[in-house]
């Protein structure tokens, strides 16, 4: 209950206010602050994949701006030569108004990574748009096929059969690249499980999945457990430290982020930022009200 009631309040609250607690997880509003989190994590042997902030726009020239942001950062961050890739949410560029244009934008932001050797992940977002993001992913990938993957998300019951569907893109030449993490969105127990050992168990039951079928896998958690069975599995399979990584999100777990580093395994930090921030913030404490706690001692503990 007080979570909920903490989860309710903070969209009421000062903008200043909920900075205190989205400042440790976002790197700031600018395409400045973004490049400089991403070099000094890049200082520490850490890669990034950075994010601009926003979700769910409601008119095409918002997704004709995003197109543009995105094409920006592109060119600042590999002329900064930063070690990293990036990701992007296509309901920004309209995928819930306009599927054609949204793929065309989003073709246009992976055509001009690929020219630059980079690489774009398209990110998962909640059941409406499942199917429709796999869709555009098996289009991009027919065209870049080493230049752009793709989100999977544990917590949802048809995980499983999504990466059989997917399986004959793989090859030896391009494997398929996945970042494979929980899951955040709130959805009825008919299309995602509830309880964490479920997600727990489809997790790694996805992650045997992917290194049995030497596809290439971003292991994003933030789980100490789930990091402890992934190694297993990686023994498990021997696999080559070229066809993983693990990921986590800016700001959550440092010690055991650097312990995996400390291992000798790629570790890439998803690197969020933008003007959306506070959006991007109260959203995710919506969905997500255990978050409640962090809050609390950030604003009462470290603030």
């Amino acid at each position: 209950m007080l979570n909920k009631l903490v989860a309710n309040i903070i969209p009421l609250m000062p903008k200043k206010l909920v900075w205190i607690f989205s400042k440790r997880y976002i790197a700031g509003e600018t395409i400045d602050e973004g490049v400089l989190a991403s070099k000094l994590l890049n200082e520490k042997k850490i890669e990034v994949t950075i994010d601009l902030l926003g979700e769910f726009i409601e008119t095409l020239s918002q997704a004709e701006e995003n197109k543009n942001r995105y094409i920006e950062i592109i060119n600042r961050f590999t002329a900064e030569k930063v070690k990293g890739n990036f990701s992007l949410k296509p309901t920004m560029f309209g995928l819930l108004i306009n599927k054609e244009v949204c793929y065309n934008y989003i073709r246009e932001v992976v055509s001009l990574a690929a020219s630059k050797s980079s690489f774009v992940r398209i990110d998962m977002e909640d059941s409406q748009c499942v199917d429709r993001e796999i869709e555009l992913f098996r289009k991009l990938r027919m065209e870049f096929p080493a230049n752009v993957g793709l989100v999977i998300q544990a917590y949802m019951r048809r995980t499983l059969s999504d990466l059989e569907s997917l399986a004959d893109l793989n090859s030896a030449e391009n494997p398929l690249n996945f970042r494979l993490c929980k899951g955040i969105y709130i959805e009825p127990e008919n299309i995602a499980f509830q309880e964490f050992k479920e997600v727990q168990t489809n997790y790694l039951q996805a992650l045997d999945f992917m290194l049995r079928k030497k596809m290439y896998v971003g292991i994003a958690t933030h789980d100490k457990q789930l990091v402890a069975e992934a190694y297993k599995l990686l023994d498990k399979y021997n696999v080559p430290k070229y066809r993983y990584e693990f990921q986590m999100l800016f700001g959550v777990t440092p010690d055991l982020r650097k312990s995996i580093v400390e291992k000798g395994h790629l570790m890439r930090v998803y690197v969020p930022f933008g003007e959306d921030w506070f959006g991007y913030s109260t959203r995710r404490l919506k969905e997500n009200p255990k978050m409640a706690a962090e809050i609390i001692k950030a604003l009462f503990v470290r603030g």
